[in-house]
């Protein structure tokens, strides 16, 4: 279990980082974009926070992004790290290592797309 937390805690904080980049960003341009104005109105009403994000996305992609480095940078020193002689725990540590990799690459995937739609989509699509 400490292995597994070890290697894919930093990932999991960088996806979670790299999610606020859509929420800020991504949701309201695919409500607005379907057509769905209410419903981004409503949600501007009732989660304040949103707001809050959408004002400050450049200080939110900086966090994400550092957040992504030190979790790729992490993962990357990690590489070659030996895992246990027990077979059992040694499955567990390579599933472990791609389970943190598919999480890496999902997060980077996110925050390319929030990037995409808070600094490009509205000069692109509009």
């Amino acid at each position: 279990m400490r292995m597994m937390l070890r290697e894919t805690l930093g990932p999991m904080i960088a996806l979670f980082a790299s999610s606020t980049t859509l929420i800020c960003c991504a949701l309201p341009a695919l409500l607005v974009t379907v057509g769905a104005g209410a419903v981004m109105a409503g949600l501007a009403a009732n989660v304040p926070g949103l707001i809050w994000l959408t004002a400050h996305k450049g200080a939110l992609f900086v966090g994400a992004g550092v957040l992504l480095v030190a979790a790729t940078a992490a993962k990357w020193l990690s590489r070659n790290a030996p895992c246990p002689i027990d077979p059992e725990a040694a499955r567990a540590c390579a599933r472990a290592r791609r389970r943190g990799t598919t999480i890496l690459v999902v997060a980077v995937g996110v925050y390319l797309i929030g990037g995409f739609f808070a600094f490009f989509a509205a000069d692109l699509l509009f």
